[in-house]
């Protein structure tokens, strides 16, 4: 049997598998299907300073292969999640990534000094979120506010290690990422969303009440696993590889392009206990190939 522990930016996780952020809560509802305590870690719904009701419904839209969302980052507020949810998730015997966004580098900032100092092992930094009017993807499109996002979050996250959640509607991600290595990021997580549109052919309307929202599903692996290997050679940094995953085949195909954890999000909807199977699958896949370690796998990608 394969070793799959991780290490990620000096953090050890038991196995690579975690869940994404915005499709799995706080993970009390998917703790109903299996503990959490059988995957590597999850990082949590996106926090703010002040609570957000997020965008009006609907605010998911099926698609080929795939999903369309803007939930808008609906969240109680960094406070209310310190005083009642913390306290649970603290017992879960899993590592727990805060995911944090904000309309300017001070709510950052702040963000991460509330959090610095609490039981989460790492911060996720959302500057690439496609449903949301104030910053969202705007921060991640653009390398100097990359750059100055990551500076002020690692200023105030003096334990944490701090993650850079990356756009792949960007003209050059190495550029993007390069920008947060820049800034001081300790580790990257992509991709997020795709910025996407469906619309209803007999009421003429967006199927979403925002009108757009963000693509996710098995359709975007593609796109992902090109990003990552993207990234990883530009910058060299630990990679959180997330997008379409829905098999341990899909995260082995992440983590040879460079990635090495995996995150696992829509295929939560399709089936609640996915995460754990992937688990299980990536086990076998590294036991078929004689691998000691799953570790082995990644950026072990062989180019023609």
């Amino acid at each position: 049997m394969s070793d799959l522990h991780i290490s990620f930016a000096g953090v050890s996780f038991r196995n690579p598998v975690v869940l994404n952020s915005g499709t799995c809560g706080f993970g009390e509802e998917v703790s109903h299907f299996f503990p959490l305590s059988a995957i590597g870690g999850l990082c949590l719904k996106a926090l703010t300073l002040l609570p957000r009701l997020g965008n009006k419904p609907p605010r998911v839209a099926e698609a080929p292969s795939g999903m369309v969302n803007s939930v808008g980052l609906q969240n109680p507020g960094v406070e209310a999640f310190l005083r009642e949810t913390l306290p649970w998730l603290q017992k879960q015997d899993t590592r727990l990534i805060a995911n944090i966004s904000g309309s300017c580098a001070e709510d950052y900032a702040k963000l991460a000094a509330m959090l610095d100092d609490t039981a989460v092992d790492m911060l996720e930094v959302n500057v690439s979120c496609p449903n949301v009017k104030a910053g969202g993807m705007a921060f991640g499109t653009d390398p100097a506010m990359t750059e100055q996002i990551t500076a002020a979050v690692k200023e105030n996250a003096r334990r944490l290690p701090v993650i850079v959640k990356l756009s792949p509607a960007v003209t050059s991600i190495a550029r993007i990422a390069k920008a947060a290595q820049n800034g001081g990021a300790d580790a990257l997580s992509l991709i997020n969303t795709l910025p996407a549109m469906r619309i209803d052919v007999r009421t003429h309307r967006p199927v979403l009440a925002n009108n757009t929202g963000g693509l996710s599903g098995p359709c975007v692996l593609p796109v992902a696993v090109r990003a990552v290997y993207e990234a990883a050679q530009s910058t060299g940094l630990p990679i959180l590889g997330m997008g379409g995953v829905s098999s341990g085949k899909d995260a082995a195909e992440l983590m040879l392009a460079g990635a090495s954890l995996i995150g696992v999000g829509t295929a939560l909807l399709k089936d609640p206990e996915a995460p754990v199977k992937i688990v299980r699958e990536l086990n076998e896949l590294a036991d078929e190939q004689h691998l000691e370690q799953v570790s082995q796998l990644v950026g072990a990608v062989r180019l023609w």
